[in-house]
């Protein structure tokens, strides 16, 4: 029994600091999302670098497996998407700020469209959520708009400052979910078998005196 308590003590204090890592990572990403959305224009610079090294990795990882799998029927697609991969990194890399104008470009053209159809298809369903389909769909054209309106200007801080919000709702995430799985830790008895042993023990004692009294 005592065995089996230490050993329950031991996963319960190993989760805890499981999920106290968990709390602080979360921390961590939302210091770093603040900082993003004060200093946007280093966020922009530092999540294009990051996309182009991703993007470098994925190519030369896609070209080994290319080369491994070189007598499959694939092989010749998948050195094309291995080399575009590669070159696509390599231009961000080179080029950062003008990527960064390709894709905030690319993004406002994103919200506006689905903007677009979210409105008009929540016109034309007009379900159960109409209300929030058209706030969802006004909201998507109106930040298209305003960002092309600034475009290229507008690319200095609007992949920063996405990037940086969400860093901050996932470690807000990570921070409730590490937190939230402590507080279920601490609400769970230590020896679940404890409170039973003890019942049977005392039963028993009852059981004695109660053929004792008997006996007398």
């Amino acid at each position: 029994m005592g065995a089996d308590r230490g050993e329950q003590q031991q996963d319960k204090s190993r989760l805890n600091r499981s999920f106290g890592l968990l709390a602080l990572l979360g921390v961590v990403l939302v210091l770093a999302g603040l900082v993003g959305l004060v200093y946007a224009g280093v966020a922009t610079l530092t999540s294009m670098f990051l996309f182009g090294w991703l993007l470098l990795l994925g190519g030369v990882v896609g070209l080994v497996q290319a080369v491994q799998s070189r007598k499959s029927n694939y092989f010749w697609l998948a050195v094309i998407v291995a080399a575009v991969n590669l070159a696509a990194g390599f231009v961000i890399l080179r080029r950062p700020e003008a990527s960064a104008e390709a894709l905030t470009m690319f993004a406002a053209l994103l919200f506006l469209t689905g903007g677009v159809f979210r409105l008009a298809g929540s016109l034309v369903v007009r379900g159960s959520n109409f209300g929030l389909a058209l706030v969802q769909g006004a909201f998507g054209i109106l930040l298209g708009v305003l960002i092309l309106a600034r475009w290229p200007g507008s690319s200095l801080y609007v992949i920063g400052t996405f990037f940086s919000l969400a860093l901050l709702f996932d470690g807000l995430s990570l921070i409730a979910v590490g937190m939230g799985a402590r507080r279920i830790l601490g609400l769970v008895k230590d020896d679940p078998g404890a409170g039973g042993g003890k019942d049977e023990a005392d039963a028993a004692k009852r059981s004695g005196r109660d053929q004792e009294q008997s006996n007398n």
